[in-house]
């Protein structure tokens, strides 16, 4: 009964490790593909990281009083 607990931890433990990988793998991914539009936004048309947040903010804040009469 022993030797059972044991494979079944072990397959566990497998599959979790595998997903935590593939996890790290999208978000290191994500991370990378981020930075290289951010270099070509600043290289390419002098746009830096701290005008795109304003933008981004700016776009967020829109979506919450678009739904309020004016």
């Amino acid at each position: 009964m022993e030797i059972v607990i044991i494979i079944g931890a072990l397959l566990v433990s497998f599959l979790v490790f595998t997903w935590l990988i593939k996890v790290a793998r999208a978000t290191f991914r994500t991370a990378i593909l981020v930075a290289i539009i951010l270099l070509v936004l600043q290289l390419v048309f002098g746009i830096g990281p701290g005008t795109l947040w304003e933008q981004i903010q700016n776009w967020i804040s829109g979506l919450g009083s678009a739904g309020t009469p004016q």
